[in-house]
């Protein structure tokens, strides 16, 4: 299956596309994990993506495009792949379309993560950080530490990153909403929207997108 995964910031996407691509044995293609690959790997690609991040500027869509279409060109994604964080607006969806459709391919499905937007903030807002080891991260709602500020596995200081407030959350919230979320419409007009609820205990948000996947699949 070729599945583009969307959904807001704090909608869970990178937890759901690891589980979805294990259940359906294609890789998890993240725009991050993209940017990083390139950089460390020196490509013709990651170099122009790191000028232009070192410069604090966007990375331009060809530069995107181009690292997508080289990571969906690999073997292990000639059977599938699940995108996430890639296509981010509507110009990056209309050149995987046209990649895709040189290939002879088409996605299969593009699967929509809905969460209202106070539990986006709820969810981001309320994590914390330990400053020691940033892999620890704790949430005052959902998993708070033992003893409050405090990291459970090593005693450091929990604190909360600059880009976890919610001020910086509704702003990314804001550029998702003008940039990103027209794709959907964009998909739905080819029919390939499933829109599900990612509210719910992370295995059952994964069993509802697996379901309405095959749902989708089965009807196309």
């Amino acid at each position: 299956m070729r599945i583009v995964l969307v959904g807001p910031p704090g909608a869970g996407k990178g937890t759901q596309a690891a589980f979805l691509a294990k259940n359906l044995s294609i890789p998890h293609i993240s725009t991050g994990d993209l940017f990083r690959a390139n950089i460390s790997q020196g490509t013709d690609l990651g170099k122009q993506a790191k000028a232009f991040m070192d410069a604090g500027n966007l990375v331009p869509d060809e530069v995107t495009i181009g690292m997508a279409k080289d990571r969906m060109a690999q073997a292990d994604a000639e059977g599938g792949f699940l995108l996430d964080g890639f296509p981010r607006n509507v110009s990056q969806a209309v050149a995987l379309d046209a990649s895709l459709k040189a290939e002879g391919q088409q996605l299969d499905g593009v699967l929509d993560l809905e969460v209202p937007e106070d539990e986006v903030v709820k969810r981001i807002a309320g994590r914390r950080t330990c400053r020691n080891d940033s892999s620890h991260v704790f949430h005052v709602t959902y998993s708070p530490p033992k003893e409050d500020g405090v990291c459970d596995v090593c005693g450091g200081e929990l604190y909360q990153r600059g880009d976890d407030t919610e001020e910086t959350v509704r702003r990314r919230l804001e550029v998702y909403h003008s940039e990103t979320e027209p794709i959907i419409d964009h998909y739905k007009a080819q029919g390939l929207v499933v829109t599900i609820s990612a509210l719910g205990k992370v295995d059952e948000v994964t069993k509802r997108a697996m379901e309405a996947l095959k749902k989708s699949s089965d009807e196309g």
